[in-house]
């Protein structure tokens, strides 16, 4: 599939209509669970000239279900890379820019500000890329993520998972199909 195909694809399903779907929720105590979510390849690889390296459909799914209604977290290079703002969530854009006024998102320029945007929220996320995964590694409490077993070339990177500080909580594999030619799993963290 070429970078261009997969851009499509993955555009298409992120945007499609979310009025039908069930959001399955993870049980969660009374406290907020910021949720880094992301899909990284063997070696952390999450992305190539600011797009996403493969095509896995049910996990662009996946990422809908989980983070519909909530507020989500990204850096201005993530946020371009999208068609548009992710519809039924509030897009948040960290970046340094002081004059950035995307469409559809609301702007800040420290943690500290995205953190009091969504502190009423139970399950914000932040959605990448790498630069602000490592940003907020510390504020976060789980990491869902998709592991791609596969070796990819790219150029930004999900930060290394510090297993004294995170347990893997859930684990679910999925085989390479004649659609999605990958092996890859979904590991949920839990910081320890």
């Amino acid at each position: 599939m070429t970078p261009q195909l997969i851009k499509f694809k993955n555009d298409g399903l992120l945007l499609e209509d979310e009025k039908s779907s069930d959001p399955k929720k993870i049980s969660m105590t009374d406290k907020q669970t910021i949720t880094m979510i992301a899909a990284a390849a063997q070696n952390n690889e999450l992305g190539k000239n600011n797009n996403l390296i493969w095509h896995i459909s049910e996990d662009l799914k996946r990422f809908k279900r989980l983070t519909s209604g909530h507020p989500i977290i990204m850096g201005r290079k993530t946020f371009e890379s999208m068609p548009k703002a992710l519809p039924n969530r509030t897009n948040i854009v960290l970046t340094t820019k002081k004059d950035y006024k995307p469409v559809g998102a609301i702007v800040v320029n420290n943690i500290n500000d995205a953190l009091s945007l969504v502190k009423d929220d139970q399950q914000p996320f932040i959605i990448g890329g790498g630069e602000i995964y490592r940003l907020f590694m510390d504020h976060c409490s789980r990491i869902e993520l998709t592991r791609v077993h596969h070796n990819f070339e790219a150029d930004v990177f999900f930060p290394e998972i510090d297993l004294t500080k995170w347990s893997l909580i859930a684990q679910e594999d999925f085989t390479s199909t004649k659609d999605q030619p990958y092996n890859y799993s979904y590991l949920t963290y839990d910081k320890i």
